[in-house]
C-alpha cells in the first residue's frame, strides 16, 4: 500500500512569505486523516517550512534544518548544509521526504539528492498535489493583489478540487 499525505504550497511575495498544507493522509485508497500538520514556524519564528512525504521523515527533516539554520544564522547556507548532509550521510539518505524552507527573503525546495531550488516566480509546491496548487498560485500572483496567505489558501482549495489527495482542512503560516 502506498501512503500518499500532502500537498504543501509556498508563497514568497512583497516580503512576505506564507507556506500552506493540507491535512489529508491516504493510505491506498482510503483517508485515514483529515487534519495533519505538515507546516511548521521554525527558528524562532524566524523563517517557515512545511514537509511532503513520511511524518517521521519529514520531522527528523525539520529538526535537521533548523539546526542547521541556528547554526549558520543564514538560510541560504543552512539549506545547502542540510542537502549536503542528506545527501552523504547514510541513515539521513533513506529518509523519504521533501521540504519548503523560507523565509521573506528567500524560498527553497531541499531534497535528498542533493536539490536545493529557489524557484524563480517565488512560488513552490511539493506533494502530490503540488502542480495543480503551484499552477492556482501562480495565476493569483500574476492576476491579483491578493496578500500571501489569501493566494497560498485559495490556491490549495483549488487543488483540493482537482487532487484526490488533497483536503481542505488547510493549515497556513506566514511571516
Amino acid at each position: 500500500m502506498k501512503i500518499r499525505s500532502t500537498t504543501i504550497l509556498a508563497v514568497r511575495r512583497d516580503g512576505k512569505l506564507a507556506i500552506a498544507g493540507d491535512g489529508q493522509v491516504t493510505l491506498d485508497k482510503t483517508i485515514v486523516k483529515h487534519g495533519a500538520h505538515k507546516v511548521r514556524r521554525i527558528a524562532n519564528g524566524k523563517a517557515l517550512a512545511g514537509f511532503a512525504g513520511g511524518a517521521a521523515d519529514g520531522i527528523t527533516l525539520l529538526e535537521k534544518f533548523e539546526g542547521k539554520l541556528v547554526e549558520y544564522k543564514d538560510i541560504v547556507r543552512a539549506a545547502v548544509e542540510l542537502a549536503k548532509d542528506w545527501r552523504q550521510d547514510r541513515a539521513l539518505r533513506r529518509l523519504e521526504a521533501l521540504l519548503v524552507v523560507g523565509n521573506a527573503e528567500h524560498l527553497f525546495i531541499l531534497s535528498g539528492t542533493g536539490d536545493v531550488i529557489e524557484p524563480d516566480e517565488g512560488i513552490a509546491a511539493i506533494g502530490s498535489g503540488g502542480p495543480y496548487a503551484q499552477a492556482a498560485a501562480t495565476a493569483l500572483v500574476r492576476h491579483t493583489a491578493l496578500d500571501v496567505e489569501t493566494i497560498a489558501r485559495e490556491a490549495l482549495r483549488v487543488a483540493g478540487t482537482i487532487d484526490i489527495y488533497t483536503n481542505d482542512a488547510i493549515v497556513c503560516e506566514t511571516i
